[in-house]
This record gives structure tokens, sequence and C-alpha cells, in this order.
């Protein structure tokens, strides 16, 4: 088997390792759930990863004594909880994957940029590649 065929192999060795992980990252990630609770203990809402509400509960009578602004600053206060619970789990569970530096929680919502590869981020078969050592009968190309 020559260089190339084993870099290649390589290659498709480590594509597929990336797209089994990425398999396991997008179940768990859709079994992220939070709960919060408001301040009083009167609401109770479950959140799943993209924010959606899968539950609001009134664990106490509570509710049914607070003015109706009071009630509806409440649950949207315990709804944004919630899905701040939800979404720190979900960089806990990127963070690993993420390179060096670069906060998923912030790449999101577009609040940080994306920045080109650094050499380090390029697995070394590619830059072999890339800069023609790698290739038989192929010229190193200038840098």
């Amino acid at each position: 088997m020559s260089i190339f065929q084993q870099q290649a192999e390589q290659l498709i060795a480590e594509y597929e390792a990336r797209r089994a992980r990425t398999s396991e990252l997008r179940r768990q990630a859709g079994e992220i759930r939070a709960t919060a609770t408001s301040a009083r203990g009167a609401i109770k809402v479950t959140v799943g990863i993209q924010g959606e509400i899968s539950a609001i509960e009134f664990p106490t009578s509570a509710y049914k004594r607070m003015p109706p602004r009071e009630l509806s600053d409440a649950l949207i206060a315990t709804i944004g909880e919630a899905r701040e619970q939800a979404m720190a789990q979900f960089q806990e569970l990127m963070a690993p994957e993420m390179p060096k530096g670069l906060n998923f929680t912030q790449l999101l919502p577009g609040k940080t940029d994306v920045a080109a590869p650094s050499e380090a981020d390029i697995p070394q078969v590619v830059r072999e590649h890339l800069s023609g050592t790698g290739v038989p009968g192929r010229e190193r190309r200038p840098s």
C-alpha cells in the first residue's frame, strides 16, 4: 500500500470517528433538559436544548394569589432561567469538541468571530498533502 493510500485511509478513519462522535453529541444534546423554579416556588418550568418548553407546573396554589402581571413576569423569568441552564449544559457538552478559546454559546448567536483554522488545527496529513510533501510525485508548494 502506498503512503498516499495509507494517508487516505487514515483520513477516512478520522472522518468516520468524527461522524460517529457527532451522532453521539446530537443524541446527548437532544436529551438535555433543564428545570427552573421561580423565586417564590410558584412556577416550575422545564425546557429542552433549543429552549422549547416541555413542562410548566404550578407546584403550589401560590400562583392563584399573584396578580396577572406578577405571574407573567415570574413565568418569563423562570423560562429564561431554565433556558440559561439548558445552554450551560450544552456548552459543557460541546466545550471539549471546540477549538481552544472558542465559546460555543457565543458562537450560536453570532457573538464571536470564527477565524480560519490555525496550523495546529489542521491534521498533519492534510498539511503534508496541501504542501505537496504527502503526495508522491508532487513537488512542495512554496509558502
